[in-house]
């Protein structure tokens, strides 16, 4: 038997708590990964596992391997991938997932630029506002807005993603500008419904925390759609910078409030934990760190 089928095995098993669940997260059977780690541990001479009939739990001997074999498992598919992709470049499929209007705004183009540098890579893009299960869902790589509280996620920070109160300047106009988030109140406003709280609004000024309760007539669960009714001067619209950036480079928007800003939150791409991250993944990511500086879209 392969050592390294052996120790894949052993690793998921600890991890997991079962055999069962460790086969299926190595796709083989139960019985192929018990017959692994008692192959390993007649190899070594040593028990790994104490095992009852409801679940394995790790001997001192256990901890000290696992305490070591993940990182060399993942020392040893770095290399291999390395000298495969180093002959014939990133190949296969990459599965992304990303917010609905970030993933048209930003990341379609993104990955548009990345292929054209690796012309044997394939992209499986799948837009969706809500936080997938990149488990279940065969997920490579997510791209978030906020924070995750899922601690079965690696997160590498991309950056800052601002939010800008904006109107058109047909509609300042007419209504004129608020000068504070307290004259918000008075405005018509567009609400998204995909923030966790369309109607409250947050600001910062001199380092404190000023919060305004909006209304409108509009409700939308696009922000690409509140920056478009904006735009015809259908009200104001407290949107993030990516959604905004074409329109006020064009002048069909321009923010309000002048010395006040909107609240931030934080642009990451995330991973599942201890799954051994593909070099093509890890590409890129670094290939979105840069380019997402470049682009001036947070």
């Amino acid at each position: 038997m392969d050592i390294v089928d052996e120790l894949r095995a052993f690793v998921a098993t600890a991890k997991t708590g079962s055999f069962t669940a460790a086969a299926d997260q190595l796709g083989v059977s139960n019985r192929l990964t018990s017959k692994y780690v008692a192959e390993l541990e007649r190899r070594l001479g040593v028990r790994l596992f104490q095992r009852t009939t409801r679940k394995v739990g790790l001997t001192s001997a256990g901890d000290d391997l696992l305490a070591r074999a993940p990182a060399l498992l993942d020392e040893l598919d770095d290399l291999l991938a390395e000298v495969s992709e180093g002959s014939r470049g990133f190949t296969g499929l990459i599965r992304i997932s990303a917010p609905v209007t970030f993933g048209e705004v930003y990341v379609a183009g993104m990955l548009a630029r990345f292929a054209a540098m690796n012309p044997a890579l394939t992209f499986d893009l799948r837009l969706h506002d809500g936080f997938v299960d990149l488990a279940s869902d065969g997920i490579d790589l997510a791209f978030r807005i906020g924070q995750s509280d899922m601690l079965s996620l690696k997160t590498r920070k991309l950056g800052e993603m601002r939010s800008i109160a904006v109107a058109s300047p047909d509609y300042i106009a007419q209504h004129g500008a608020p000068a504070t988030p307290e004259d918000l109140q008075s405005h018509i406003c567009i609400l998204d419904t995909n923030r966790r709280a369309p109607r409250r609004w947050v600001f910062r000024q001199n380092g404190e925390e000023r919060i305004v309760l909006v209304d409108g007539r509009f409700q939308v669960n696009s922000a690409r759609a509140a920056v478009d009714l904006a735009a015809s001067g259908a009200g104001i619209c407290y949107a993030p910078h990516f959604a905004l950036y074409e329109a006020l480079e064009a002048g069909r928007l321009v923010p309000v409030m002048d010395g006040i800003d909107g609240v931030s939150a934080p642009l990451s791409a995330v991973y599942l934990e201890g799954r051994v991250l593909p070099r093509k993944v890890r590409a890129l990511i670094d290939f979105a760190v840069e380019d997402i500086r470049a682009a001036g879209v947070l």
